[in-house]
């Protein structure tokens, strides 16, 4: 089974013991650690060794490099130590990248800062200038990586656990987005499709026209939120005005005949043993001029159009003897 490959970058002989315990730790983890000592890192004779250090950096998934006081190998290529040019490289190949730095070092990089322009001033952490300047130049990046500074190994093994375990979970999570962006694009897909099959129909006569609308008015929003307010355990379905009445009066809803707004129907009934009165509002553009329900691609559906409520029930007030005039 493939198991993610984690390169280890740093000077040698003054973090070993660093590196040793790192590559413990990633073997525990169930990933497979990849340092020079060890031997993973397979070198030929047409380039120079550190060539396939920076190659090998691409065929790895994952780089933890370590800065510690030491500037390292002098790189053949260019001003920076190999260790530098390693990280150069994980940072161009865009590599999920951890960078630690030795605690002293990470301080006294402050003192750093302040003191740019003073040559005359030693620095006690590290053996040369150039590594605060390739620490200046890491943390300028316009995309930064996680930089932890550390004492131990320890230090740094509990923060790559809890990193990785942030980047499991956050992967599980995307992989449920994915399948909803992907059942989501099939929706799409077949939406697209319909249109087009109700375009084609229509164009080639009336009569499949018809049935296609049958089709499209079965599936209206309208039955659906009908039956959700009204608490049917069945579909409800209704063609015009006129059946919705009928369908209302079985269940002993009563329109009124002059709703206070004039943009809605209301049904309502009487719950005695409750002492409440329901009432269902549906809005009027529902239906066109003759009564039929329109269908929904010919009005914008928002569930306010079908709404029920229940209040209490109007109760007279009781008049008592001294109310009465005479």
């Amino acid at each position: 089974m493939a198991r993610p490959r984690v390169f280890i970058s740093s000077t040698f002989y003054d973090l070993r013991q660093i590196r040793a315990d790192l590559d413990s730790f990633i073997r525990r983890m169930g990933y497979d650690p990849v340092r020079n000592e060890s031997g993973k890192i397979p070198y030929g004779k047409e380039q120079k060794p550190e060539e396939y250090c920076y190659r090998e950096i691409e065929s790895c998934d994952i780089v933890v490099a370590v800065i510690g006081g030491r500037f390292g190998s002098q790189s053949q290529q260019s001003a920076y130590s190999v260790s530098q040019s390693e990280i150069r490289t994980a940072v161009n190949r865009e590599k999920s990248l951890f960078i630690f730095i030795e605690k002293g070092v990470h301080t006294e990089y402050q003192t750093y800062l302040k003191n740019k322009n003073n040559e005359g001033i030693k620095y006690h952490y590290v053996d040369r200038i150039e590594i605060y300047g390739f620490i200046e130049e890491i943390l300028s990046l316009p995309r930064n990586n996680p930089v932890h500074p550390f004492e131990t190994a320890e230090d740094i093994t509990e923060f790559l656990r809890e990193q990785w375990a942030g980047m499991f979970q956050r992967f599980l999570q995307e992989q449920d987005r994915a399948r909803e962006v992907s059942l989501i694009l099939r929706l799409d897909q077949t939406a697209s499709t319909l249109d087009r099959l109700v375009q084609y129909l229509s164009e080639q006569n009336e009569t499949q026209s018809d049935a296609l609308e049958q089709i499209v008015l079965s599936n209206h929003p309208a039955f659906r939120r009908l039956a959700k307010v009204m608490g049917f355990s069945f579909r409800a379905f209704f063609e015009t005005r006129e059946e919705l009445n009928k369908l209302l009066e079985t269940f002993g809803y009563t329109e009124e005949p002059f709703p206070t707004d004039p943009k809605l129907s209301i049904w309502t009934r009487e719950l005695k043993s409750q002492n409440k009165v329901a009432s269902l509002k549906v809005r009027d553009e529902l239906f066109d001029k003759d009564g039929r329900i329109q269908p929904q691609g010919a009005i914008r559906w928002d569930d306010d159009w079908i709404t029920r409520e229940v209040q209490d029930a109007y109760a007279a007030p009781e008049i008592s003897d001294d109310d009465i005039p005479f």
